[in-house]
């Protein structure tokens, strides 16, 4: 079996994952509502609802698990509110603790740094609040981790909650030129 592998802008208010029968799920968006992708399509780890960004897929169950299960990068850009310090930038590089599973979590040094313009993407369909109610900030997260929602855990424990969250990097992987919703066939992204 020949095994494709995907790239995909996915967009605020999808789930990572193609539709299923659970009464839960009505009237929830699916990626398979974006593309026509070949059966046995998966996502290759998970952005959740509320994030965006770049989303890796594939027919390939051995390359899921090794990019999901190994130290591949993952960068965000994040929008967070109010003005981030360097104290709370400092506290994130050097690991902060969250809750996961109802136990405390010390997550792992990463890179975090505060962007020093603000990137440029399209309008998010939910609008986000704007400077009215205060300053915001964007920073660059790199992890090798992905606990449930840890992003968005750590910058609310230092005091700066994420407003906005898009993934724009996985291992080499980038967003490039993707529009919101667009997805792109790639080669294999371990190759």
């Amino acid at each position: 079996m020949q095994h494709r592998y995907f790239k995909l802008f996915k967009p605020y208010g999808y789930l990572s994952q193609f539709q299923t029968n659970a009464k839960h799920e009505v009237n929830k968006n699916f990626l398979g509502e974006l593309y026509n992708f070949p059966q046995g399509t998966m996502a290759i780890g998970r952005l959740d609802k509320d994030s965006e960004g770049l989303l890796l897929l594939t027919t390939n169950g051995k390359v899921s698990y090794e990019i999901t299960s190994s130290k591949t990068q993952k960068e965000y850009y994040v929008q967070v509110d109010g003005d981030i310090t360097d104290d709370a930038i400092f506290k994130l590089q050097n690991g902060v603790n969250i809750s996961h599973k109802s136990e405390i979590y010390l997550t792992k040094p990463c890179q975090v740094f505060k962007l020093k313009s603000t990137p440029i993407f399209p309008p998010r369909v939910k609008k986000i609040r704007d400077e009215r109610h205060g300053k915001t900030s964007w920073i660059s997260i790199t992890i090798n981790e992905g606990k449930f929602r840890q992003v968005r855990k750590m910058t609310a424990v230092v005091g700066f909650p994420t407003l906005r969250l898009v993934r724009v990097r996985v291992g080499q992987i980038t967003l490039d030129d993707l529009k919101m919703g667009d997805v792109k066939e790639i080669i294999n992204p371990l190759s």
